[in-house]
This record gives C-alpha cells, structure tokens and sequence, in this order.
C-alpha cells in the first residue's frame, strides 16, 4: 500500500499544453527563424492560426489590470465590526490593559 496523496492540501497538477503543427501545414506565420538556432525552437512559443485557446489566453494577460490588487476597505470594515460583535458577545473587558 503507498502513501496517501492529500489532494485538498496539494494543487493537482495541471496537463501541459501541446503545441503541434504538422509539417507542411502553414498556420504559424510571422516567424523569423533566423534569430533561433533551430526551426523548433523557432516554432515554440507561437501559436496556430485556428489555436483559439491559446489566443484567447494571450488576449485575457494582455488585458488584465492591476487596479484591484489593493486591500478592500469594506471588507476591512466588515472584519473589525465581527470582531466587535465576537469581543461584545464574550463581554471582554478593555480595563486589563
């Protein structure tokens, strides 16, 4: 019997994306092959012309902005009000201090 594999704790793993054009299919355009050593190499970080997913991916980061990366005041507010509630509830009493 092997070891339990918790997997609420630990991410699964996620499947690679597999980039495949056939030999003499022409879907990746604009792509200098004299800059790579290789003509895989080359071809590896472009996309297919009918690969949606994928442009779609590279459309959604380009997009993407960091306005709301701040702390949330009313969600600031919402937790120091529980807690006044949770401290009222157990009658704590400030005077200790």
């Amino acid at each position: 019997m092997g070891p339990i594999k918790f997997t609420i704790i630990k991410k699964l793993k996620t499947n690679n994306r597999f980039n495949y054009t056939p030999r003499y299919y022409n879907g990746k355009d604009g792509v200098d092959e004299s800059k790579y050593t290789t003509k895989i190499d080359a071809y590896t970080e472009s996309y297919n012309k009918n690969d949606f997913g994928s442009h779609w991916k590279d459309a959604r980061k380009s997009s993407r902005s960091r306005g709301n990366m701040e702390f949330n005041s009313t969600i600031l507010i919402i937790v120091a009000i529980l807690v006044f509630i949770f401290l009222w509830i157990i009658d704590f009493d400030l005077s200790i201090f």
